[in-house]
């Protein structure tokens, strides 16, 4: 008897790991090999620039001056800033003694002018 031997094997094929791969080229969309692009904007690194915003204090107090209980969120909505500066705003007012902490945790501290 003549008989052929055919080999199955279950599954596809398997991947190459990450490491393995070539990382020189690329795979277009024909499939065809493209080397890999090497810094195709020569030129001056960009320079990052530090922006300063700050809560002026009377537009600060105008914020804060309709609110029972003041928080760093709320401060941050009203005023139309984020996070941060409504917080070294309220910092700031926790330091010279116009707001004083009277609840809160976790950085969701709960604030309240204090009477003068």
């Amino acid at each position: 008897m003549g008989g052929t031997v055919v080999a199955l094997t279950m599954g596809g094929n398997k991947n190459k790991p990450a490491a393995k791969q070539d990382k020189g080229t690329m795979t277009g969309p024909a499939g065809e090999i493209k080397p890999a692009a090497k810094d195709e904007k020569k030129g001056k690194p960009q320079q990052r620039q530090k922006l300063a915003v700050v809560i002026e204090e009377p537009v600060g107090m105008k914020a804060i001056a309709g609110m029972r209980a003041i928080t760093i969120q709320s401060v941050a909505k009203v005023a139309n800033v984020k996070i941060s500066v409504a917080n070294s705003f309220i910092k700031s007012l926790e330091a010279r003694g116009l707001v004083k902490k009277v609840g809160g945790y976790s950085g969701h501290r709960v604030y309240e002018k204090v009477k003068q």
